[in-house]
């Protein structure tokens, strides 16, 4: 998936808990590390060692919060390209949605991150430890809305690619079959939970006990907070649609579940989701 990559140089949430599903309950440290592990592709050490990181992480690591030695080399997030034209999605997306929404909106998140953290404790962290250690036990501090949405549109535009769409193929073809009961079903739960999520936010496909399950996340939470790990996410935030269909999400989502959903990089995470997680014995309990 596309990165906000770090490079070596020397946004507010204000969301209330109960804004946050009920059924959500915070990870441990470690447990969230798992899921987050099953996403990028690491092994589930603390730290989690980021593919956005310039070095990697010392694998004895015990906190997801490290601090360097001094003088120690300074991260900075850089906005990463989307894996197509921007006009490559047209004419289902169009090119200036994407210029808007990537060019603009992701910017500005990477923007304020960066200048968030600058001189802080997060200054020398990956953009996973940010997101996980802002979230603050449900209680976000003010780096948390940036993080979590710059981690949300990287994974989402990695979700899409042109002549995408339609029924899907390989493995996730077969356990979508298995836990919805057919690919009629996915659609109508997947679109149904993009529909019904009140306000900003996202909706969700992720693997969570062994089973694909349809999550909701408001503003700029992420399920690997939860535990669950993300294998598709549709943006439901308006200015993820609004050029395009204005006030009609549910087009809006029928679209990207007919048009654009990449089920090769479905594919993907869900082979790293195995590799990571034992789907007869999960590591990550029932939230």
């Amino acid at each position: 998936m596309p990165r906000a990559h770090l490079i070596p140089t020397p946004h507010p949430f204000s969301q209330s808990r109960e804004s946050i599903p009920p059924s959500a309950t915070v990870l441990s440290s470690e447990r969230a590390a798992m899921a987050m592990a099953a996403v990028t592709g690491t092994r589930c050490l603390l730290p989690v060692p980021s593919l956005r990181s310039s070095k990697a992480r010392p694998s004895n690591a015990t906190s997801l919060k490290v601090k360097l030695p001094l003088g120690a080399p300074v991260a900075k997030f850089d906005l990463a390209d989307p894996p197509y034209p921007l006009d490559a999605l047209e004419p289902h997306m169009s090119k200036e949605t994407l210029e808007f929404h990537w060019g603009k909106h992701h910017r500005a998140y990477v923007n304020n991150l960066n200048g968030q953290i600058e001189n802080s404790d997060l200054e020398r962290n990956t953009l996973e430890e940010i997101v996980q250690s802002s979230y603050n036990n449900g209680n976000p501090t003010p780096a948390f809305n940036n993080a979590g949405q710059i981690w949300n549109h990287d994974f989402f535009w990695q979700s899409m690619k042109p002549g995408g769409g339609g029924p899907p193929t390989g493995e996730v073809a077969e356990l979508i079959n298995r836990d919805f009961g057919s690919y009629d079903n996915f659609v109508k739960e997947f679109k149904a939970g993009g529909a019904t999520q009140f306000g900003s936010g996202w909706a969700w496909l992720v693997l969570k006990n062994g089973k694909l399950a349809i999550e909701k996340t408001p503003n700029a939470v992420t399920p690997i907070l939860w535990g669950s790990i993300p294998l598709l996410v549709v943006d439901v935030w308006e200015h993820a649609y609004y050029l395009d269909f204005q006030n009609r999400r549910p087009d809006y989502l029928s679209t990207f579940v007919n048009e654009l959903i990449s089920w090769d990089a479905v594919n993907e995470r869900l082979a790293r989701a195995k590799a990571s997680v034992n789907l007869g014995t999960p590591s990550i309990p029932e939230q």
